[in-house]
């Protein structure tokens, strides 16, 4: 299980790197990361700063992730440790889910570049990081 939470935390720190990219103007794959409506024109434009925020977020939720794990010696998963691991959940398995119209499991919009991508590669990550959250917090108790 711990191989499975390093790579996971890994895969966080690398999809952080892939928004600090985009944040600073790169454009490899921004296309696909947007949800698009039925024009196939896109939702919403990330902003620069919160693009950065995400970024942030998501090395965050790998350093949590790392802590709970075990796999930083120096820290003791603590409460409030335990309590974001939680909020990584929560946060990981609502996006999952999805808004039940553009993005997640239960979406209705399933004919654009991003629907497909959120079908084979965006939801199954998030379920994924849902559960490896979920583990790690389990394997401290």
């Amino acid at each position: 299980m711990v191989v499975l939470i390093g790579l996971s935390a890994l895969l966080l720190v690398g999809i952080g790197g892939l928004h600090i990219y985009w944040a600073c103007g790169g454009k490899w794959g921004g296309a696909a990361a947007i949800p698009t409506g039925e024009s196939q024109k896109p939702l919403f434009t990330p902003s620069i700063l919160g693009t950065f925020l995400i970024a942030f977020l998501l090395f965050v939720a790998a350093f949590l992730l790392m802590i709970q794990g075990g796999l930083l010696a120096s820290f003791h998963p603590e409460q409030v440790v335990r309590w974001g691991c939680w909020v990584c959940v929560i946060v990981f398995g609502f996006r999952a889910i999805g808004d039940f119209k553009y993005i997640g499991l239960f979406k209705r919009m399933r004919a654009s570049r991003f629907a497909t991508y959120d079908y084979l590669l965006f939801t199954p990550l998030c379920l994924w990081l849902c559960f490896i959250f979920y583990m790690a917090i389990r394997m401290e108790g």
